[in-house]
């Protein structure tokens, strides 16, 4: 650990379009998946609004004359398309220098994400960074996104406050998880919302790439 003093003590990053460069993949599941159900499918944009959602929450959205009784099926079709390409998603250039660096300032890292636990630790495990993260919380755990269950959580996990936790992410859903918690955020227009709708939610700091990210994080962490 450095002698640096640190503003936030707790860093938490989502995982889809903020770490893990996912978004066109998801979308494209997401659309898959309609189709293969004869459902209507949803353009890029509804698509990418819901990445970030719970699965259910997600799928209610991109299909909301669906019966209830057949979303395990549109889920599972989901699932399906999502992976047989999970393989190639990538982190985004930059994403695991930047984690090493905070790391070695001693900020405590930690992930909130709409992933379920299975989905999540096979993320870590394909992109093998998990040693990074003290803490993690997944949308199957408890509520999910923008409900503040996941930050509340992961602060009580490690003994942070509020203000000294940020939440970094690339959608409103994000955003207003970390409203809804009381913390600081910062929101990362390389994912999957574009950056007017980011800076819409309030007086958050706005990002264009994991370059500027470590720049900001540099100056204000």
């Amino acid at each position: 650990m450095s002698g640096v003093a640190l503003r936030y003590r707790l860093i938490v990053f989502d995982w889809d379009g903020t770490l893990a460069d996912s978004a066109a993949i998801i979308v494209e599941a997401i659309q898959q998946a309609c189709a293969d159900l004869g459902l209507p499918v949803p353009s890029d944009s509804a698509a990418r609004y819901v990445i970030g959602l719970g699965l259910h929450d997600a799928l209610r959205h991109v299909a909301p004359t669906l019966a209830e009784k057949d979303y395990p099926q549109l889920s599972a079709r989901y699932r399906a398309h999502y992976l047989n390409r999970d393989p190639e998603i990538p982190l985004f250039a930059g994403a695991e220098a930047l984690l090493s660096a905070l790391n070695v300032r001693g900020h405590l890292l930690a992930v909130a994400t709409g992933k379920s636990r299975r989905g999540l630790d096979r993320a870590l495990e394909q992109a093998g960074i998990g040693r990074h993260f003290v803490a993690t919380r997944c949308a199957d755990e408890g509520f999910p996104k923008p409900n503040p269950d996941m930050l509340l959580h992961l602060m009580d996990s490690v003994g942070a406050v509020p203000d000294e936790t940020l939440m970094i992410g690339d959608t409103t859903h994000d955003l207003l998880l970390a409203a809804n918690a009381g913390v600081d955020a910062v929101g990362v227009a390389y994912g999957a919302h574009p950056g007017p709708a980011l800076a819409a939610e309030r007086n958050r700091a706005i990002v264009g790439s994991v370059d500027e990210l470590t720049q900001w994080l540099g100056a204000h962490a």
